[in-house]
């Protein structure tokens, strides 16, 4: 895992989110790394890309560690993201799942994540995130 070095400042527009729209998958991992260290977590890691059991950040905040998925994508992320995130979680030993991204999530991710306990950081938690962290 390599220690969050984003490889440039990337200001998102909180009214709108457009830059974190147009990012590429990797590039939106870093953005939502950078996003966790501005707004008090640290230990904030992004894993490599392959063989990341589907976790994309882990982080630590108050003494709980985090496994985070981050997804940007251009339609609401589904159940199987939510699955991914709580195995993944169990893999790297971490008290909570997250899964973030810059949209929204459907009925039935909604759903399992409430029943397993992942939490869902949607567009609006993204976007406030980046307002906090942009202060």
């Amino acid at each position: 895992m390599d220690a969050v070095q984003p490889r440039r400042s990337i200001r998102c527009d909180t009214d709108t989110g457009v830059v974190m729209d147009t990012m590429e998958g990797h590039e939106f991992e870093y953005f939502c790394a950078d996003l966790l260290q501005h707004n008090g977590f640290t230990d904030v890691e992004v894993t490599q890309a392959s063989g990341d059991f589907g976790i994309d950040v882990l982080a630590q905040k108050d003494g709980v560690t985090y496994a985070i998925q981050c997804k940007c994508y251009a339609d609401p992320v589904g159940n199987h993201a939510v699955q991914e995130a709580l195995s993944g979680a169990q893999f790297y030993h971490c008290m909570v799942a997250v899964v973030m991204t810059n949209n929204y999530f459907t009925p039935a991710a909604i759903e399992t994540a409430q029943r397993t306990n992942v939490l869902l950081w949607n567009r609006d938690k993204v976007l406030e995130m980046a307002s906090s962290g942009n202060r």
